[in-house]
């Protein structure tokens, strides 16, 4: 070892100080890295959070559309006959490592206790416990023009022919498939909220019942009706937009009591218009894009912005009764902003889509947090209220007041009632006596001042005629809660439900800045939820508000106790409360005839055209074919299938292209019911103004039941029209 010079453990003293120096070194260099990115994280955007897991699925909710009784106006005269725009749910699933939540809308009239619970029984049989009553929402966006028969409860089958299976199934089955898709898609992803005004959509319907809340509470509000919209943007994580939900307060009654065609109305159309958007080439309800518009506190509210006139005379009409001094209530009616119900619907739905698609692309407030949900069932019919330290009331058996009878400047009664009555009418109240029973002095008592016309909660034959047992639901994603709202609720009830619920969320200091959203026509449906102040005016709303003047106040009780539960970490320990019923098939009754076998012509066939299109048009024009038809309700389960297509030729393929369907817009598909059992299809295409120049043909499908033999078969058979052309207009150029 000679010639060499050693330090402890063998390593040279030139060794030993390169070592310190590299330690020295990468020290300062350490330091360096770090003192950089504290500089970059505080000069920078802040860190995201930790990333939700999201699903977005939408699926045909569409049933049979013919002789159904469509489900809103309660006018048994009103029933389907062909197809304005499709109806979808749409599913929302988030998930935060540790729990899930559910919210779905659909394009139907409200929410149903039965279909509920029909599709709670199918998601537990798929899904086990993954989706549950507590943390599944299902919504309605409150279109009166979507099919009824789904409700268990005597006078909702009355004023649909009963409880129908097949629009019963097809509602279930398109709810869970949106639920299963958006189960399938599911993928980490983020949501961010925003918020603004929508002005010139809506107009409060019962104003003189909104003027009789106390002055200083109205003076915290510069409008009558709620004109705020939310919207929640889920992207993915490269920031690439997958979905949106938002609520507006509006009813979804542009299309009026005269239409028989199954629609979507106002919100739906609003959907619609942002999916196509985003969807781009996509025929309607396809594409990835899910945009779900949702209903609020739209009780007191409506979309037609020019108010009510007496039709025969031109003349305002009563301010308090709204009603004319000839014909009634029944010439009193609502109308715009657009020429016809058709114009309207798309103006309303427009505004609420491009004030959507705003907020939308502006959203930059991430919705982070936890994820919460609580549900309880509540007898709504016996709810103890304390209204004060000294005094307590209760809420009350079911009844509707006379002016349920009078209806809405949306759509009036038939009979000579009127809205705002507090007392009785003698004839109306024998009747009631003779054929339904008078309502027990305790229960006309417990509703004054109602005047009750329906004592529906003393009524239970052949069924209860009302629910006694209510849902009652909120979920919190992160910063925002969801009210599901078990009716339709003004504007100050949903204001002070909105500000009840967030103040108790917030009183134990953990949650902060929470965005309370009121989710109406969800889970079950029990008309209207008016302040007690409003009930006293006894106006539509208020007759219609069946648990009696303290029902705002239960409501108030109980979503309290659920949003105190979460603050307070208590969901687990909430009692389920009493479990509504449902009723086995057997006990519900139907009174829908069967569809009747198809007739044709002779020497025609099913599909045959009986008025053929002209051979050109321009854009702008309507295009109409009509067929000899079989009743669409042979056609079974018409969910993602078409009644139409519009089709145009592409000369250096030789082939046919669908550029539309009985889902879009511009067509509309409408049955008629002829004499003989003959009945005939009429195919309307309202030419878009941006269609291309070509050739075109409108094709029919269907379906038609015939005797072959003594045996009833269900035969398909397609008709179609001649080609026709469509050239530029230069008039609406």
């Amino acid at each position: 070892m000679a010639g060499k010079r050693t330090v402890c453990c063998g390593v040279s003293a030139l060794e030993a100080t390169l070592a310190a120096l590299l330690m020295i070194m990468t020290a300062v260099c350490v330091t360096l890295i770090t003192l950089t990115a504290m500089s970059n994280t505080r000069q920078g955007p802040e860190p995201q959070h930790e990333p939700y897991l999201i699903g977005v699925g939408r699926a045909d909710c569409t049933g049979p559309p013919a002789e159904i009784p469509l489900m809103g106006y309660a006018n048994l005269q009103q029933t389907a006959a062909g197809i304005h725009t499709r109806l979808y749910s749409r599913a929302f699933i988030i998930d935060d490592g540790q729990r899930r939540v559910v919210f779905v809308t659909a394009d139907i009239g409200m929410m149903s206790q039965r279909l509920r619970l029909e599709v709670l029984k199918v998601l537990q049989a798929k899904y086990g416990n993954l989706y549950r009553r507590d943390n599944v929402v299902l919504s309605g966006t409150h279109t009166h023009s979507g099919l009824g028969g789904y409700f268990q409860y005597t006078l909702f089958m009355i004023t649909s022919k009963g409880y129908i299976k097949a629009s019963t199934q097809a509602l279930v089955n398109g709810i869970v498939r949106s639920i299963d898709i958006a189960h399938r898609n599911i993928r980490p992803g983020r949501i961010y909220m925003n918020r603004g005004d929508l002005e010139d959509s809506s107009i409060n319907r019962s104003p003189h019942s909104y003027l009789n809340n106390p002055q200083r509470e109205r003076d915290r509000y510069k409008s009558n009706t709620d004109k705020q919209v939310v919207v929640l943007k889920f992207t993915d994580l490269d920031g690439d937009g997958i979905g949106l939900l938002s609520w507006f307060a509006v009813h979804a009654v542009s299309m009026n009591y005269t239409n028989q065609m199954v629609s979507s109305d106002n919100m739906g159309y609003a959907s619609y218009l942002l999916e196509q958007d985003k969807n781009r080439g996509a025929l309607p309800g396809q594409g990835a894009f899910v945009a779900g518009f949702s209903s609020s506190n739209l009780g007191d509210v409506s979309p037609n912005t020019r108010g009510p006139v007496c039709v025969n005379t031109g003349l305002p009409c009563d301010y308090l009764n709204s009603s004319c001094p000839v014909g009634g209530t029944k010439m009193c009616k609502a109308f715009g902003p657009g020429g016809d119900m058709f114009d309207s619907t798309s103006i309303i739905a427009h505004n609420i889509y491009k004030r959507a698609k705003e907020l939308y692309g502006k959203a930059d407030k991430e919705v982070t947090g936890f994820l919460h949900s609580a549900h309880q069932w509540v007898n709504m019919a016996n709810v103890t209220v304390q209204i004060n330290a000294t005094h307590t009331a209760r809420t009350c058996k079911p009844a509707l007041g006379h002016s349920f009878a009078a209806g809405t400047t949306d759509g009036g009664g038939d009979l000579n009632f009127t809205q705002g009555a507090v007392v009785g009418d003698p004839f109306w109240d024998e009747i009631r006596d003779v054929l339904l029973g008078k309502p027990s002095n305790e229960t006309q008592e417990c509703h004054h001042p109602k005047p009750i016309l329906f004592n529906t909660g003393e009524m239970r034959r052949p069924l209860p005629w009302h629910p006694d047992v209510v849902d009652v639901q909120i979920l919190l994603i992160g910063s925002v809660a969801v009210v599901a709202a078990p009716g339709e609720m003004t504007t100050m009830s949903g204001r002070r439900l909105r500000e009840a619920v967030k103040q108790e969320l917030e009183s134990e200091g953990k949650l902060k800045d929470i965005e309370v959203v009121i989710s109406g026509l969800s889970n079950i449906y029990t008309h209207y939820i008016t302040t007690y102040e409003e009930y006293q005016v006894q106006r539509y709303e208020g007759a219609s508000t069946i648990y009696g003047p303290h029902t705002l106040s239960a409501y108030l009780q109980e979503y309290r106790g659920l949003a105190r539960a979460i603050a307070q970490g208590g969901v687990a320990k909430l009692p389920a409360g009493p479990q509504p019923p449902l009723f086995e098939d057997s006990r519900l009754f139907n009174l829908l005839p069967a569809a009747a076998l198809d007739r044709k012509p002779a020497n025609s066939s099913f599909g045959d055209v009986l008025q053929q299109v002209y051979p050109v048009y321009r854009v702008g024009d309507v295009a109409s074919v009509t067929f000899v038809a079989g009743n669409p309700r042979h056609s079974g389960d018409i969910r993602d299938k078409t009644f139409v297509t519009v089709e145009i030729y592409h000369n250096r393929t030789s082939t046919w292209e669908v550029v539309c369907t009985d889902a879009s817009w511009e067509t509309r598909f409408r049955w008629l019911k002829g004499s003989g059992r003959q009945s005939n299809v009429t195919v309307e295409w309202h030419i878009p103004l941006q269609a291309a120049a070509g050739s075109y043909r409108i094709r029919h499908l269907g379906h038609a039941k015939q005797l072959q033999g003594s045996r009833p078969v269900v035969t398909p058979y397609e008709g179609v029209s001649a080609v026709f052309a469509v050239t530029p207009s230069y008039y609406h150029q």
